[in-house]
């Protein structure tokens, strides 16, 4: 009786721990945070990725959908009923309807809910039953994530470095111009203020359409509700000796620390800081094609965006404290269909170098990183051309712009990363070697067969990396 009794207080105590840790690891959400500049991308990574989650047929680099241990996945209300829900089903149909068109991009922060049934796996196998991991994916634009290095810096610090940035830079000359013109000293005065951060905003859209990324503050470029409030209207201003209260200089700086506290704050606080694992990505065919100054303006946005994280380990005692930390995070150089697969390893090769400083730092905290090379929507399909006596690895598509099918040759990548990287730091403003070109293309009409999401490029490497180990 005695023994008896021992026995089931042990298989007892078993049976809670068991339950304790198969709810820790698996009926918990993991929040994905999808970020990346502008073009990257990011509306349809995370459509594509829910489809390919929701009909794993194409996703064979997922161990667990590849061992047939998913037994469902399903779409939840999300948990946090302040933030827009990310409308999945209208995008999925932008890109597989009879016309398919590319949907929206990230203006805002939004959210979406998946959720899925998993059998264990490994030392883990015999726990009773299938458990439930809920994966929130977090999406929000890149200049947002951006403006988090502004929490550092004064207005001063910010004023100086921008206007030392742009001095070179034709879209900037009209803001120059009329910064020029202002006396910071001087009184404030509303209209001035107003047509200066016109001004700046005007060059923030000019810089971004031609291939640059440190285009902040962000929100100066997507608005929202926020437009035409004092908390978007100041631009950085040449410094000047102990201005006096009531001048220009005291105004834009009022309201650049405003911004900080009412605009950036809130959005890391809120949003940010609660992330697990992060993917940033970045549309590097668009900068290479742009030139030098673009790569080198690129390198330094990847590591100003890393500075914003908080990477290492999210060990149960972190958590329970509260001190959250992204433990992953994926670089993904996206548009890989717009390339010929025997260039997708140089592809790699390139976003490897150009996040080797953003890595470094998020290795030396604990954090896990990788770059790959990926679409999450595959519009091209290869062929070969006969050129001048040999053969081009070519990709064929429709031209977003005029409808038009074409086969395109984009250009060779180098072998070596450093043929592109050492120019661009050098500041030169044209490849000496090298023709490169991006295209736009349209999605290509999909037929899609029964349990297999749309067409992509390493979206199951990307998944399994990011998720792989909560399955």
């Amino acid at each position: 009786m005695v023994i008896t009794s021992l026995a089931d207080g042990v298989i007892s105590g078993v049976e809670s721990v068991t339950s304790g840790v198969s709810a820790a690891l698996f009926d918990r959400p993991l929040r994905l945070g999808v970020t990346g500049l502008a073009r990257s991308g990011k509306t349809v990574f995370i459509t594509s990725l829910v489809a390919n989650l929701l009909d794993r047929g194409r996703m064979l680099q997922l161990a667990a959908a590849r061992e047939g241990r998913i037994e469902a996945a399903f779409l939840q209300p999300q948990p946090d009923d302040t933030v827009p829900r990310f409308d999945y089903e209208n995008h999925l149909a932008a890109l597989t309807g009879p016309t398919p068109h590319w949907p929206d991009s990230t203006r805002a922060v939004s959210e979406l809910r998946l959720s899925l049934r998993v059998r264990p796996a490994g030392l883990l196998a015999g726990l009773p039953g299938p458990r439930t991991l809920h994966l929130d994916i977090v999406d929000y634009p890149g200049e947002w994530l951006l403006d988090l290095g502004l929490l550092d810096k004064s207005f001063a610090d910010w004023s100086a470095e921008v206007l030392a940035r742009i001095a070179n830079r034709p879209q900037a000359q009209d803001y120059l111009a009329a910064q020029g013109g202002a006396d910071p000293a001087a009184a404030h005065e509303e209209p001035q203020a107003q047509a200066l951060a016109a001004a700046f905003t005007g060059y923030l859209h000019a810089a971004r359409a031609d291939g640059f990324y440190d285009c902040t503050p962000g929100r100066f470029l997507l608005p929202g509700d926020l437009a035409g409030s004092p908390v978007l209207t100041f631009a950085p201003l040449r410094s000047v000796e102990a201005p006096s209260r009531g001048s220009l200089w005291r105004e834009m700086e009022r309201r650049y620390e405003a911004y900080k506290a009412k605009v950036v704050m809130p959005f890391f606080r809120d949003h940010f800081a609660r992330i697990d694992r992060q993917v940033v990505l970045v549309d590097a065919l668009s900068a290479i094609s742009s030139g030098p100054q673009a790569v080198e303006d690129l390198r330094h946005a990847m590591v100003d965006i890393l500075s914003a994280f908080k990477p290492g380990r999210n060990h149960f005692l972190t958590r329970l404290l509260g001190g959250k930390r992204v433990e992953k995070i994926l670089f993904a150089a996206t548009k890989a269909d717009h390339l010929h697969h025997s260039q997708h390893d140089r592809m790699t090769a390139i976003i490897e170098a150009l996040t080797r400083e953003a890595q470094d730092r998020a290795r030396f905290a604990g954090a896990e990183t990788a770059a790959l090379a990926l679409a999450a929507l595959r519009t091209t399909t290869e062929e070969m051309r006969h050129h001048d006596g040999g053969e081009l690895p070519c990709v064929r598509g429709t031209l977003l712009d005029s409808g038009r099918q074409v086969a395109c040759y984009p250009g060779a990548l180098p072998d070596d990363p450093a043929q592109l990287l050492v120019p661009a730091q050098q500041g030169a403003t044209r490849w000496l070697e090298g023709d490169y070109q991006a295209m736009r293309f349209a999605p290509a009409p999909l037929t899609l067969k029964h349990g297999s999401g749309p067409p992509h490029i390493r979206m199951d490497r990307a998944a399994e990396f990011l998720i792989g180990d909560a399955l």
